[in-house]
């Protein structure tokens, strides 16, 4: 059986997709749309320890992204930007070594990339501007408020969680359930 498919990760990939959809779903009157409350960004941290999260993260973001007022452009492109963010966090996580320069980094993909391409989807692709200067400060509007939010997700409960599994890893004991 090839090593990366095996039972203990695909359980844990299943999980984490779960968890991602869950908490999302629990908010969902305000996880869509230029201010989100997505506590499930917080799991894209989870990519710098488990490259199954890359997968994970991507599908839970997808099914998420069913209920979103956004539906066709949000499922594809706002679940690429996650997947992108999330591969780019596990290779961050991966070859990134030094703790102060890792804890930054491993949480800069999924805000950058979530706060350049969400407001692409909305302002652009569903029409939140009225003319070129309206589109242009929807746009950073929209990008800074996304900046914002996913950064106090990201860093606020994202770290907390990659210090925690730091810490198990280090100690040697099974982390994330599996």
């Amino acid at each position: 059986m090839n090593k990366f498919f095996t039972i203990k990760r695909l359980c844990r990939a299943g999980l984490i997709a779960a968890l991602y959809v869950a908490l999302t779903y629990a908010f969902a009157p305000f996880a869509f749309g230029p201010f989100q409350i997505r506590p499930a960004e917080a799991l894209c941290i989870l990519a710098a320890f488990y490259p199954e999260a890359i997968p994970a993260l991507y599908i839970g973001c997808m099914l998420s992204n069913l209920a979103s007022p956004f539906f066709i452009y949000d499922v594809f492109l706002g679940s690429l930007a996650t997947l992108l963010a999330a591969l780019i966090t596990y290779l961050v996580g991966r070859y990134v070594k030094k703790e102060p320069f890792c804890v930054i980094l491993v949480g800069l993909p999924p805000v950058l990339l979530n706060a350049l391409i969400i407001p692409v989807i909305i302002v652009f692709l569903c029409g939140g501007g009225d003319g070129f200067a309206s589109t242009q400060i929807a746009y950073f509007s929209y990008a800074l408020s996304l900046l914002l939010t996913e950064s106090v997700w990201i860093y606020g409960l994202g770290v907390p969680t990659y210090f925690y599994l730091k810490r198990l890893r280090e100690r040697g004991k099974v982390s994330f359930l599996i």
